[in-house]
């Protein structure tokens, strides 16, 4: 096989059990708990407000990122194929082809932040980085057969992961609250189960006693009622559907 086709097999193959590595990167992230230094990761309030920050600045970038998506774009895609009813050029995609998954970079960092490992953020950083330029490059295969020399002229002059040229294009429509809240409440709470888990793994390791740290019961609780409320309101009316989002 072709190496282009087996970058693009692998990817798909990546793609539709993206799902799983969350499960994986928490586990590791345990592991790596329990085996390294425990006097590195006593709480300190400050520095997990700041690793805490890290994640929701993911989360921002999202935010902007899916407030200006029109429908079937931007992380629309599902687990039986990819989704493009239009190419996005405009607002974040006129600085770099692939928003969602830098802001799912710095959603994870956070997390690998609190292990307080220099050793391990840098792992991190190449399995991340590994894994989603196959997923990116099934994506750009896909859309480089179904839009062409559009993308082509496109992709020439924005770059894949990170902005530069600075060259920003404003949106084509207008900021959408209401799919953000549909499309996003889920990735928002999930910031705050991963650091509830890794807290009540390091209370343990650390005392022997399974407990949370008050700080993160209350951001656990609050991120929990919102999440509680948005999907209530999703489920029970339609309020959060906006056409041609």
């Amino acid at each position: 096989m072709a190496l282009v086709h087996e970058f693009e097999n692998s990817g798909n193959w990546l793609f539709r059990r993206r799902s799983w590595l969350p499960v994986f990167m928490i586990i590791a992230g345990i592991m790596m708990m329990y085996l390294g230094n425990r006097q590195a990761i006593i709480f300190d309030m400050r520095d997990e407000l700041i690793f805490l920050g890290v994640s929701l600045f993911g989360e921002l970038i999202r935010i902007f990122t899916v407030g200006f998506a029109p429908k079937n774009t931007s992380g629309r895609n599902t687990i039986n194929g990819q989704l493009a009813d239009e190419l996005n050029v405009t607002g974040i995609y006129s600085l770099l082809r692939h928003p969602l998954y830098l802001g799912n970079f710095f959603m994870w960092l956070g997390p690998v932040l609190f292990l307080r490992s220099v050793g391990d953020t840098i792992v991190f950083g190449l399995i991340y980085w590994l894994y989603y330029e196959r997923i990116m490059f099934a994506e750009e295969q896909f859309l480089r057969k179904k839009f062409g020399d559009i993308y082509d002229k496109w992709s020439e002059n924005v770059s894949s992961f990170f902005p530069y040229p600075f060259k920003f294009i404003p949106p084509t429509l207008p900021f959408s609250v209401k799919n953000v809240l549909k499309r996003e409440y889920n990735s928002f709470v999930n910031i705050f189960v991963i650091f509830m888990l890794l807290d009540i793994f390091r209370n343990y390791f650390l005392s022997e006693r399974i407990y949370l740290t008050g700080i993160w019961i209350w951001l656990f609780v609050s991120a929990g009622v919102i999440w509680l409320a948005i999907r209530t309101i999703q489920k029970r009316t339609k309020w959060l559907e906006v056409e041609g989002r």
